[in-house]
Order: structure tokens, then sequence, then C-alpha cells
């Protein structure tokens, strides 16, 4: 397990590396970084909260009696998620690779 995370850790390392040398200019990778941030977080986001009603609801369909207190728990995670998800698209989107003039 450790090796196949420094394994993980020095490719990335490696890949990384001639994007970080590069200018920053309108044709390059770091240019949008911000857009595939703000991709990723989206579809982070989706999957979680996704995962989490698919749960909430099978505990639903098997308990019930206890539906009220899944339904509020859902709810509070669910903005949990949705803030944290905001606030990373806010971060995103601030690296514009289109600076205004």
């Amino acid at each position: 397990m450790m090796i196949r995370t420094l394994v993980i850790v020095f490719g990335l390392a490696l890949i990384a590396t001639p994007a970080m040398a590069q200018n920053a200019g309108p044709g390059s990778a770091i240019a949008f970084s911000g857009a595939i941030g703000l991709g990723l977080v989206v579809i982070g986001a989706a999957f979680g909260i996704g995962k989490l009603g698919a749960a909430a609801f099978e505990s639903m369909a098997r308990q019930p009696e206890v539906a009220g207190q899944l339904f509020t728990a859902l709810i509070v995670a669910a903005a949990l998620i949705e803030g944290f998800t905001f606030y990373a698209v806010y971060v995103c989107s601030t690296q514009n690779p289109w600076p205004v003039q």
C-alpha cells in the first residue's frame, strides 16, 4: 500500500513539473487551472450528494420509523457539502484566465 502511494505521488510530481515551469500565458494549461478545479469540485459534490441521498433513502426504506431523523441528517449533510462547494467555486472562479484590461 505504501509503495503504491509513493509511486502515485512520484508520478504526479513528474507530471506536474513541466506544467509548473511554463509561463502562465493565454495558451498554457495553467491558465485554465481554475476551470479544471471548478469542474472537479462540481463533479465531486454531485457524486457525494448522490451517494448521500441514495444511502439515506435506502435507510428510510429499511426503517420507515426513523425517516424523519434521517431526512433531517440528510438535509444538514447536503447543506454542508453545498456550502463547501460554493466556497470552492468562488475560489476557482477568482483564477480568471482572461483578466480585465
